[in-house]
């Protein structure tokens, strides 16, 4: 909850200017006897004076709270869902939020809103959203009320996958006698995303021809495929590029409908499918190395 003394204000350019404009009505008015202009005067004076309470409480005894941002890819902006609340007190009118190297929102709160912050991600691992600013203008602009705010809110970052067409080693994949699809040469099952060395013959051609996209049919029918994405069988030396190529396996078995697991040094996973397994291969690939940065 934003109190009293986390709340600062300012006048912005423009209320500078208005006080240069008052204070120039007051001298002429004094300089002239003029009653008129003392009025006019006063009159603006007191509205700036309301203005500046005005903008003062339109932050003070608001509630901030972080929502769960979804796990992004490296190179995928990371949005941090911020929520803000007071069902108590009148509207909260042209809020602005910046946050220190992201994108700003603008909104409104009448009751309760929510809105999302973006950062730029550049690696794997744990991105935070740190401190952002929360300030307003409203009404007349006159003056600028802020406050500072940090949730200690953090995204999880994937390895950036790397680009399809190449398969896992066939020494990596075996069939299963469980399942509910498989790649042998009975019944048509389905479509999957083309995979370099697949058979020219199982390709699907007429596809390709309407919506330029590659495929590849697969026929099978009780057998489903196991994969076992090793990191020893990964083609490129560099430990950033065998993650991302781990990323892309893991995101074209879960496409296809395998059952696979995951090796890595001094880790295994055993074999799974669905989106459970997928968070959990991801995640592993994406702290792999990091463990200062792992939750407790």
């Amino acid at each position: 909850e934003l109190h009293r003394r986390r709340v600062y204000i300012l006048p912005t350019r423009a209320g500078l200017a208005f006080a240069l404009l008052l204070l120039l009505l007051l001298l002429g008015s004094i300089n002239y006897g003029n009653n008129l202009g003392f009025v006019l005067t006063f009159l603006l004076g007191g509205m700036a004076w309301a203005a500046m309470h005005h903008t003062y409480r339109n932050l003070v005894r608001l509630r901030v709270a972080a929502g769960a941002p979804a796990a992004v890819f490296a190179g995928s902006p990371a949005a941090f869902p911020i929520e803000l609340d007071d069902p108590r007190g009148p509207p909260r009118r042209a809020l602005h939020l910046q946050a220190a190297d992201g994108g700003g929102a603008a909104t409104d709160v009448a009751g309760h809103a929510r809105v999302l912050l973006e950062r730029p991600t550049r690696r794997r691992g744990w991105v935070a959203l740190g401190r952002f600013t929360l300030d307003t203008r409203y009404p007349l602009g006159l003056f600028r009320a802020w406050a500072h705010v940090d949730l200690g809110t953090r995204c999880l970052v994937y390895p950036r996958p790397a680009p399809p067409g190449s398969a896992p080693p066939p020494a990596a994949a075996r069939s299963s006698s469980s399942g509910e699809q498989g790649q042998g040469s009975d019944d048509f099952s389905g479509f999957r995303g083309y995979q370099h060395g697949d058979p020219p013959r199982q390709v699907y051609w007429k596809g390709l021809a309407r919506s330029g996209v590659l495929l590849t049919k697969q026929f099978g029918g009780d057998r489903v495929e196991e994969l076992w994405l090793d990191w020893e069988r990964v083609p490129e030396a560099d430990p950033e590029a065998r993650l991302s190529r781990l990323t892309r396996w893991v995101l074209d078995a879960e496409a296809a409908g395998h059952a696979y697991g995951l090796r890595l040094p001094g880790k295994v996973l055993p074999l799974g499918h669905g989106e459970a397994q997928l968070k959990l291969c991801l995640g592993e690939l994406a702290l792999f190395g990091l463990a200062a940065e792992r939750p407790a």
